[in-house]
C-alpha cells in the first residue's frame, strides 16, 4: 500500500469513527474513536481465531504506518503547537514553580519508582526484565500525555490556575520524559555506562537548548508575522515554524517537543496580541483547531488498531493489569511529594493532588516510545504492558476524571 493510500485509509476511518461516535456513542471524540478502533481490532482478532485472516491483513497494513515515527517525527509537533497556542502566558508564569517542579522532579521521581516497582512486580509473575529496561519503562510511562490531557480538558472546566498546572505540566513533561528515555536507552539497549555528569549535560543540551532554540525560531517567526498582514502567508509561516523548527531541533540534537511548546507560547501570546490582525487571528485559530482535531482523531484511531500488532501472553496481560494500580500509586507519590513541599510557600486548589493523579493520562507517546525500542523480547513485554496501561488510562481515567473534578468543584465541573 502506498503512502497516499495509507493516509487516505486512516483519514477515512477517522471520519467514519468520528461520525459513529457523534451519532450514537456520544463520548468525547478521541475516546470514542479509540474505543471503536479497539473494538474492531478485538473483533478481527476473534475472527482470526476462527480461521479468517482479516486481522493479519490489517496488521500488515499497519506495519507500513510506523506509529512511533508517525507520532514522534510527525504529528507530535503540530499537536503540541496547537495546544500551546492557547495557553495564557501570564497564567503559566503564575504557576511556573508547580509546572517546573512537576515536569522535572516529578518525572524523575516517577521514572525511578515505576522502574523499581515494575522490576519487583514482574518477579511476582515469574518474568525477568533487567533493571535498565525497567527504568526505561519508567521513563516512557511517567510523563502525562499532552495530547490526551488537553483533549479531555476541552470537555469540562476546572479552576483556571489548576487547569494551567495540568496543561502546563503535560506540555513540558513529555519533553523531559523523552530526554530521560534517551538518557536511559544507551544503558538499557547497548549496556553502556552513562555517568551523572553525562546525563546532566544531555539534559541541559536537550531541555535548555530546546527552550532557547524554540524561543529563537519563535521570535524570528513573530518578527515575520509582524511585518505582513495576510492571513494565508501568516498561517503558512506558523506551519513552517512547526514543521521546519521541529526537524531542525532534531537535527541539532535539542528537544523538539520543548522547542515547539516554547515557540507556540510565544506566537500564541506575543504574536497573537501584537503581530496579527483580528481577521488573521480568526483564521489562524480555526486552522490550528482543525489540525488539532484531525491529527488527534488519526492518532487515536492508530492507538485503537495498534492492538493487532501486539503479542500477549497470559502472564504479560496479568502483569499489565497489575501495573495499573502500581503506576497510579507512583503517580500519586510523584505529585504529592513535590506539592507537599511547595505548600510551605504556595497555595493549591483543593483536590489538586487527586485531580493531577487521576487526570494524569497516558496516550500515544508512551506507545510510540515503546515501539521505538529495538526488536526483541524486552520490547514486546514493555509494549504489551504499556498498551494495557494506556488503554485503561484513556478509557477509565479519561471518562471518569470529569466526575472527580465535579466532586471537588460542582460549579466549575460543568461541560463547557
Amino acid at each position: 500500500m502506498t503512502g497516499f493510500e495509507l493516509v487516505a485509509l486512516l483519514l477515512t476511518l477517522t471520519a467514519l469513527f468520528s461520525y459513529f461516535n457523534f451519532r450514537w456513542l456520544k463520548l468525547p471524540t478521541t475516546i470514542g474513536i479509540m474505543l471503536i478502533g479497539l473494538i474492531i481490532s478485538l473483533c478481527l482478532i476473534g475472527l482470526q481465531g476462527l480461521g479468517l485472516g482479516l486481522g493479519l491483513t490489517v496488521a500488515k497494513i499497519l506495519e507500513g504506518v510506523h506509529f512511533d515515527r508517525a507520532l514522534m517525527q510527525g504529528m507530535l509537533s503540530f499537536l503540541l503547537f496547537a495546544g500551546a497556542l492557547h495557553i495564557d502566558l501570564n497564567d503559566l508564569i503564575h504557576e511556573r514553580a508547580a509546572i517546573l517542579v512537576l515536569s522535572t522532579a516529578g518525572v524523575f521521581i516517577s521514572t525511578t519508582l515505576a522502574g523499581i516497582g515494575l522490576h519487583l512486580l514482574l518477579l511476582v509473575f515469574g518474568i525477568h526484565l533487567s533493571t535498565p529496561f525497567c527504568l526505561l519503562f519508567g521513563a516512557l510511562i511517567s510523563p502525562t500525555d499532552p495530547i490526551a490531557v488537553l483533549g479531555i480538558l476541552k470537555t469540562f472546566k476546572v479552576p483556571p490556575l489548576l487547569e494551567m498546572t495540568i496543561a502546563g505540566e503535560s506540555l513540558f513533561n513529555d519533553g523531559v520524559g523523552v530526554i530521560a528515555f534517551i538518557m536511559l536507552s544507551e544503558a538499557a539497549v547497548h549496556g553502556g555506562q552513562v555517568s551523572v555528569g553525562q546525563m546532566g549535560m544531555l539534559f541541559l543540551q536537550q531541555a535548555i537548548g530546546g527552550a532557547a532554540f524554540g524561543f529563537l525560531v519563535g521570535w524570528i517567526t513573530y518578527r515575520m508575522l509582524k511585518s505582513v498582514d495576510n492571513y494565508q502567508v501568516e498561517v503558512l509561516l506558523t506551519l513552517a515554524l512547526v514543521s521546519g523548527g521541529y526537524a531542525l531541533a532534531s537535527a541539532i540534537h535539542v528537544s523538539g517537543p520543548i522547542a515547539i511548546v516554547v515557540a507556540g507560547l510565544l506566537i500564541g501570546n506575543q504574536g497573537r496580541r501584537i503581530a496579527m490582525s483580528e481577521r488573521t487571528r480568526g483564521h489562524l485559530d480555526l486552522f490550528w483547531e482543525l489540525i488539532d482535531e484531525i491529527f488527534n482523531g488519526v492518532l487515536f484511531v492508530l492507538i485503537g488498531l495498534e492492538v493487532l500488532q501486539l503479542k500477549f501472553t497470559n502472564a504479560w496481560l496479568k502483569a499489565g493489569l497489575a501495573a495499573i494500580p502500581l503506576l497510579l500509586l507512583v503517580r500519586w507519590i510523584s505529585v504529592a511529594l513535590p506539592i507537599g513541599v511547595m505548600r510551605r510557600w504556595k497555595r493549591f486548589n483543593p483536590g489538586t493532588v487527586s485531580i493531577l493523579t487521576w487526570g494524569g493520562l497516558r496516550g500515544g507517546i508512551p506507545v510510540a516510545l515503546a515501539l521505538s525500542l529495538e526488536p526483541g523480547a524486552e520490547r514486546e513485554l514493555i509494549l504489551a504492558i504499556t498498551y494495557v496501561v494506556v488503554i485503561f488510562s484513556i478509557l477509565v481515567q479519561g471518562l471518569t476524571v470529569k466526575s472527580l473534578v465535579k466532586w471537588f468543584y460542582p460549579i466549575h465541573g460543568k461541560i463547557s
